[in-house]
């Protein structure tokens, strides 16, 4: 009898609380399911953002983008750069005027899941982060989210350290699986911005994904963190583009990053290599790697290393043997996403 009384109780609680949550208000269940894994900050915007209080605080005035470019001697098509800071949520947008990128606005991102650190694999719900690069193919205009940017992740280095994972956007709306959520309106103007560079002959748009702002102090106080090696080895990436003010030239090396900071009349039609290029006459590679490492893989790849047949961002090709990676020639009949060709030239250590 006592247990029977148990039983009864458990089920009289059952049904209170499900008639408790069904009488809730939706936005306060949405708000309680996201609080399992996502920072307030983000919650608080998600909050602002069902409840319509848009613009969300520190967005620039939308509806005067022509007067906003101006303001700052700058124009529609100009090459565009964007930059994002996961823990700062914030979004950078820079379109270059003469031989250097200027700081058009900030934009706050309205939602961004998982927490700092790369992505691993597809469905873990982590945002990437890395170098990317947005070519005109990668601009959506249908689906559901219409105006879209898909970063290309995985990219060449991704794949080297065997991540996994497909269609990451930056994208409106508050939600996110992986994608950067901007809200409607403020994506409405980074489309607007990206195709309007990317039909004015910029053959990429660069996106450099951060943990966060990569300064020293930053760094020291992640210093504990499981991703610190892979956050320093971003870093070269971030104090280039402050030394030079142009998108540094990125290539993959040894399932490394290697940087080098781009001169002017590189401007920023380079995308990302896949081998170990030597640099270039009296530039200096900025890279997280040893001398002597460098200096070997250059050697190794100077000397014959089966670069394979990869299809690079831009539409080139490097044309050599494939039979190293087991893979035949590359296939380009996806246009979606030019980043998943070839991993050819990426030893694994």
């Amino acid at each position: 009898m006592g247990a029977l009384r148990h039983i009864v109780l458990a089920l009289g609680w059952l049904v209170l609380g499900g008639a408790m949550a069904a009488l809730a208000p939706w936005p306060a269940r949405a708000v309680i399911i996201e609080l399992r894994d996502v920072a307030l900050d983000r919650i608080e915007r998600q909050r602002a953002f069902i409840e319509g209080a848009l613009p969300l605080p520190g967005t620039p005035n939308l509806a005067e983008l022509d007067a906003r470019l101006e303001h700052k001697g700058l124009k529609l098509g100009a090459p565009l750069f964007i930059r994002i800071f996961k823990a700062e949520s914030e979004l950078e947008v820079w379109l270059r005027q003469g031989e250097r990128f200027v700081l058009l606005d900030s934009y706050p991102i309205c939602h961004w899941s998982g927490s700092i650190g790369p992505k691993l694999s597809e469905g873990d719900m982590q945002t990437p982060e890395g170098f990317y690069t947005v070519g005109l193919r990668q601009l959506h205009h249908s689906g559901r989210w219409p105006r879209s940017l898909n970063l290309g992740y995985p990219n060449t280095y991704d794949r080297a350290m065997l991540r996994t994972g497909s269609y990451i956007l930056l994208h409106g709306g508050c939600s996110s699986s992986g994608c950067f959520a901007m809200t409607d309106p403020v994506m409405d103007e980074i489309y607007k911005l990206a195709r309007a560079a990317l039909r004015a002959g910029q053959r990429q748009v660069h996106v450099h994904v951060f943990p966060f702002r990569m300064t020293e102090d930053n760094l020291a106080a992640h210093a504990a963190a499981p991703w610190i090696e892979f956050w320093r080895e971003l870093k070269p990436g971030y104090d280039a583009f402050a030394a030079t003010g142009l998108p540094p030239r990125i290539s993959v090396c040894q399932r490394h990053y290697v940087v080098e900071p781009s001169r002017a009349p590189d401007l920023v039609n380079h995308g990302i290599a896949v081998d170990c290029p030597a640099p270039r006459e009296g530039a200096q590679a900025w890279s997280p790697l040893s001398s002597s490492f460098t200096t070997s893989a250059i050697g190794r790849a100077s000397e014959g290393a089966n670069l394979g047949q990869v299809r690079l961002r831009d539409g080139a090709r490097h044309s050599g043997s494939h039979h190293a990676t087991g893979r035949g020639p590359v296939n380009s009949a996806s246009d979606e996403r030019p980043e998943r060709y070839g991993v050819a030239t990426l030893n694994r250590d």
